[in-house]
């Protein structure tokens, strides 16, 4: 995997807009349980390919900071020969002084060669550096993405539950409507009422034999008299 790649796929899936995907979605919560895996896998390649990207860049400046120090080092090495031969030259060895000379060129051919091979790292140590920075932030957009994946699926469960709830209360209450009057509890009603019309007509037809009674015995009472009466003219009394 390059590391243009790691940073494509990265940046992209750190751009993804979470509501547009649940709007396409027709299982939101099974959509978001599988995008939390993906980005978690994601996120653990990433990281890997971002530590191996880390760790390259790290050799590369620790290379290049022995290449300056070798420059320098090799440039202390040919000053200390230069002088060493102009020494002995001012002394009359000019053999020893040429040897000595020799011995500057050489050391200055390794310092030539080691700033040179610090200047070429010094643009891909810089390149590498800013790639390395947009992966980081790269990464941290992706565990906030993460976050709020998973801050969005507990809340489309914590919905889904409330919103079953409502309606099996609501299926309840409808199986159970005091004003419908072919219900059960309307049923009992219209049957309690005819009971009470039961009772009411019996009191009212108990009543009504009792004032029969009543009248019955004051007809009695008038025959009774009527008969005395007569009794009485028979006898002149």
């Amino acid at each position: 995997m390059t590391k243009q790649t790691i940073l494509g796929r990265v940046t992209q899936l750190a751009k993804a807009n979470i509501n547009a995907l649940i709007d396409q979605a027709e299982d939101p919560q099974k959509m978001l349980d599988q995008l939390i895996r993906d980005y978690t896998n994601n996120i653990a390649e990433a990281e890997q390919a971002v530590a191996t990207t880390i760790g390259n860049l790290r050799l590369m400046e620790q290379d290049h900071k022995e290449d300056v120090e070798a420059a320098a080092e090799w440039g202390g090495k040919a000053l200390a020969a230069s002088r060493k031969a102009d020494e002995l030259r001012g002394a009359g060895s000019v053999p020893e002084a040429d040897k000595f000379d020799n011995l500057a060129k050489v050391a200055l051919g390794r310092q030539l060669q080691s700033e040179q091979e610090a200047r070429t790292a010094a643009p891909t140590i810089a390149s590498q550096s800013e790639v390395v920075e947009k992966l980081k932030a790269g990464l941290d957009q992706m565990k906030a993405k993460l976050s709020q994946l998973k801050a969005k699926r507990d809340e489309l469960v914590a919905r889904s539950k409330s919103a079953q709830a409502q309606n099996q209360m609501m299926d309840a209450v409808k199986n159970i409507d005091v004003l419908d009057p072919t219900s059960e509890l309307g049923r009992f009603e219209d049957k309690v009422r005819r009971e009470e019309a039961r009772a009411l007509g019996k009191q009212e037809l108990a009543a009504s034999s009792l004032d029969a009674q009543f009248e019955q015995l004051d007809s009695l009472g008038d025959s009774a008299e009527v008969e005395a009466r007569l009794a009485a003219l028979k006898t002149g009394a």
